[in-house]
């Protein structure tokens, strides 16, 4: 499949501004999933520097900063990008890794290690819990363990749009039945390394209705299986990832996959005449198929 997406984010602010340093992860990654073939970046007001710079996961970051005060940021991003893997389950699992629990080899346990830690502070009994009732249901099978998770946040919560905020706990989001995408990739990423099973967050675009012009920024889950590497199961649609998701970062924790990260601060903020800085966030999102 091949992609064309036109993202544009505006800041609107109630005062002047100076804008901090700011990293943006808007940019498509590239590899046997898929391949960036087309990027633009236009920035108002005009950054006094900008660069290209990948993160410690491997991840293209571009970092901007500035000089000039400002009412409002426009980030405005397009770009085509092809999918290719039609089949997500074309691979050969390990043969060791084929029933849960399983032991990754040593050297890769430790690389994995960011990726097996609890997403929260401490390991959530609630994640325990559904990681314990669904290996009982599937007889310790990795495959089936996967898929009966995802399908189980999929059929039993309700989809939310939470335009802002971190993603919940597991088990508030498993308790109440409801979240947004993130909330359930952080849910299934807890699931998963309660087991044992590495995982990543996953933040990109999902093809979903091309008819329908409102798009949101999409999140999915990625396990680490020795012989089938990296593979994306999205709970808030119930599906295994294929070519209709177009991945743009990846991280062991959730708020480094944030899209744009940056500090303001106020011009004038001293005098009988200041006042509470107050910001709006639009972001307009249009996917087409090419």
């Amino acid at each position: 499949m091949r992609y064309h997406i036109h993202h544009q984010t505006i800041y609107t602010y109630n005062q002047p501004i100076m804008l901090g340093p700011h990293l943006l992860r808007l940019c498509p990654r590239s590899d046997g999933w898929q391949q960036l073939q087309k990027f633009s970046l236009v920035v108002d007001p005009q950054p006094a520097g900008m660069t290209h710079i990948t993160d410690l996961e491997g991840n293209n970051c571009i970092q901007l900063w500035f000089t000039n005060a400002t009412e409002k940021l426009i980030i405005d991003v397009q770009s085509e990008v092809e999918t290719y893997q039609v089949n997500p389950f074309n691979y050969l699992l390990e043969p060791f890794t084929l029933n849960l629990p399983f032991d990754y080899f040593s050297d890769l346990f430790s690389l994995l290690q960011p990726y097996l830690e609890p997403v929260a502070a401490t390991v959530d009994p609630v994640a325990i819990q559904l990681a314990q009732e669904i290996l009982q249901q599937v007889n310790g099978n990795t495959l089936s363990f996967l898929s009966t998770l995802n399908q189980q946040i999929y059929t039993h919560c309700k989809h939310l749009i939470r335009h802002e905020g971190q993603p919940w706990p597991a088990g508030i989001t498993w308790t109440q039945k409801q979240g947004a995408c993130r909330d359930f990739v952080v849910l299934f990423m807890e699931v998963c390394r309660a087991v044992g099973l590495g995982s990543r967050f996953v933040s990109g675009y999902q093809e979903g209705d091309l008819d329908s012009d409102q798009r949101e920024l999409h999140a999915w889950v990625e396990v680490y299986l020795p012989g089938g590497g990296w593979r994306g199961y999205d709970p808030t649609h119930g599906l295994a990832v294929s070519d209709r998701h177009i991945a743009l970062v990846a991280s062991a924790k959730p708020r480094y996959c944030s899209p744009v990260v940056g500090a303001t601060s106020v011009v004038n903020s001293g005098g009988e005449n200041s006042k509470l800085l107050e910001s709006q966030l639009e972001a307009n999102i249009v996917i087409k198929h090419l």
